[in-house]
Order: C-alpha cells, then sequence, then structure tokens
C-alpha cells in the first residue's frame, strides 16, 4: 500500500501522526468483505483421507469430473445428483436413466469388453473401480496417473453388510453427505434388526438362483447375493453346503430341493434385469421354474406360497438400498406368516 503525504507544514504533532499511523495500518489490516467470503474457513480442507481396500490416499472433495464402474455406487451417486463423466452403461440396465440415457455420460462399455480410452479422455479427478472392474484396477490407474483411482468394493471375506455401509460412509465424506450417509445406515440397520426379529429362528431357508431356464443353489453366506442374508438373519439353512461357484450358484435338480423341503426360499432371478433379446435360450421367470414346477408342488415353501423373489433389477444392483429393500421385504414375508 502506497502512503501518500501532502505539503502541509512539516511541523505535526504527535497526536496527528498518531492517528494517521492508526489510519494506515487500519486500513491495511481490515478484511474486505468480499475476500473474508472467498476465504476457508479454519479448519475446512479442499481434500479427505480414505482408505480403500489398496490404502490410505487423499481425495478432492466434491471432485469436478467422476467417473464411476462399482455398481454398487451408482443408486447413491444418483439421489445425491453428482455428476458422471463416464460409466459402464452396459451392465446398467435401465436402472438408472439419468446415467445411461445422457449422452454426456460416455459408455465404457462393460468389464468384459472395457473401453478404457473412454475413462482416460473423460480426464476425471476420481475414478470408483472395483467389483466387476476389479482386473482391471492396475491398467486404470496406470492409465490415468492424475486421477485418484479409487476401489472400496466389497473385499472377499468381509462381512457384506459392513461393507456396504463402509461404502457408503466413504461416499458421504467424499461428497459431502455425511448425513444423508448416516442416514442410508441406519435405515439399512434397522432393516436387518425387523427381519431377524420377525423370524421365529427354526424354519429352514434355501437360496436359489434361476437363469437361462435353470435353478441353481445359492450356498448360506458364501453364494450370490442370497448367501450373506443367511449370516444376517441367523437364517437355519435347509441344505449346509459350501459354494463351488459364488457368482453363479451350483447344481441342484429338483428332486434335491424337494428332499430338503424347506419351509422358506429366497430367489434371485438373474433374467428377470434383461430385455427378452438378451436372454439365453430357454429363459423362464423364476415363478414358473419353482412354483410352477410340478416336482416342487410338495415342498413347504411352494405349499405355503413362502418364496421371496428380489427385486427384478437386484443382480445389477446389489447395493444398501437393494439390500434395505429385502431386508424390508423378507420382514413383511416373515410376519404375514
Amino acid at each position: 500500500m502506497t502512503l501518500r503525504t501532502s505539503r502541509r507544514p512539516r511541523l505535526l504533532s504527535i497526536a496527528a501522526l498518531a492517528a494517521g499511523a492508526a489510519l494506515v495500518l487500519s486500513a491495511c489490516s481490515s478484511t474486505p468483505a468480499e475476500e473474508s467470503e472467498t476465504k476457508p474457513a479454519e479448519g475446512s480442507s479442499s481434500t479427505v483421507s480414505i482408505t480403500d481396500n489398496y490404502g490410505t490416499v487423499e481425495v478432492p472433495v466434491n471432485p469436478e469430473t467422476v467417473v464411476a464402474l462399482d455398481n454398487h455406487l451408482f443408486e447413491t451417486l444418483d439421489s445425491w445428483n453428482v455428476e458422471l463423466a463416464a460409466a459402464p452403461k452396459g451392465i446398467m440396465g435401465s436402472v438408472w436413466p439419468g446415467y445411461t440415457d445422457n449422452d454426456a455420460v460416455v459408455d465404457v462399455g462393460s468389464h468384459r469388453e472395457p473401453n478404457l480410452e473412454a475413462i482416460v479422455a473423460a480426464e476425471p479427478d476420481v475414478i470408483f473401480a472395483g467389483y466387476r472392474f476389479s482386473s482391471h484396477y492396475e491398467d486404470i490407474k496406470k492409465q490415468n496417473p492424475d486421477a485418484v483411482v479409487l476401489d472400496f468394493s466389497p473385499r472377499d471375506g468381509e462381512d457384506l453388510m459392513s461393507e456396504l455401509k463402509r461404502s457408503t460412509t466413504i461416499l458421504g465424506e467424499i461428497f459431502d453427505h455425511k448425513n444423508e450417509a448416516a442416514e442410508l445406515n441406519t435405515k439399512f440397520d434397522a432393516a436387518i434388526a425387523d427381519a431377524k426379529q420377525a423370524y421365529n429362528g427354526t424354519d429352514t431357508v434355501m437360496g436359489l438362483i434361476t437363469s437361462g431356464g435353470k435353478v441353481e443353489y445359492v450356498a448360506a453366506t458364501t453364494g450370490r447375493s442370497v448367501g450373506p442374508v443367511f449370516p444376517a438373519l441367523g437364517l437355519v439353512p435347509a441344505i449346509e453346503q459350501e459354494a463351488e461357484d459364488t457368482s453363479h450358484g451350483d447344481d441342484i435338480s429338483v428332486e434335491a430341493i424337494a428332499a430338503a423341503n424347506p419351509d422358506w426360499a429366497i430367489v434371485l432371478d438373474r433374467d428377470a434385469s434383461f430385455a427378452p433379446e438378451d436372454l439365453e435360450p430357454g429363459a423362464a421367470p423364476a415363478d414358473e421354474l419353482i412354483a410352477g414346477s410340478e416336482a416342487l408342488q410338495k415342498v413347504t415353501a411352494v405349499e405355503k406360497g413362502q418364496i421371496v423373489y428380489l427385486d427384478a433389477n437386484f443382480y445389477l444392483t446389489e447395493d444398501i438400498q437393494a439390500y434395505t429393500a429385502l431386508f424390508e421385504q423378507i420382514r413383511d414375508a416373515f410376519q404375514a406368516a
């Protein structure tokens, strides 16, 4: 700041000098209104420290350009109006039209034939990798050195329910939606507690997956989608068997199902989320294959109508919202029995 002097007499009083100095110091030390508005609040930070499946990294809060590849995250991101620069539209079905029908969101394809160059072209600040794209993590990280690449999809060997809450909490921290994330987790916990309370503790339950006209067995705990529901609710399995195929289910005959005679069946119809033209030959709805099977008519679950069919899009979502709805569905079924 430049202090301008006048051509007045040189003999100024000490009081006048003091007053002038005070005015100068006041002008230099005061903060303009616009400056105080743009200055970050004390203790605030533009990044947050996140621990994902690979370690701890600093992540920008509310990143400007985001690419998401993990299906577990789309519903939460969509509900928080997070814009995406690119996403794997090939495995998103019609669940998130705000992303899939938006031409501004570049299509990365599917995990089987991904267009990784599309991610690079988007010049993202943050990339949510993992889950179906786990095998591409190293390539994605190498090709996008200026981006923060995160993978906090559910880890093998960890409790799925805790993992879903973990990912929700992390998203809340990154996008400054901590309260909303906490609400999702609280609702999730309540749904589990209510379903557990509604269960009588003795009825046997069998998990099943239908696909391409076949019925597959889902092992308790380790099986796809339905498996983790067993330990979460303390369900008694109709068959005690480890999963051989944790993704698509294990072979089982209708005779074996009938012999096990489960009181309840919880069923994932893998075909339900696909368009008719994308289905395998011989595909049929789950209720036709199970409740409509002549060989299963004497099974308690079929006889009493005690079959819980997962939401048609469950295979695509598998997120905290989907499981919350499933636990509420199971609770209602148990209470009505």
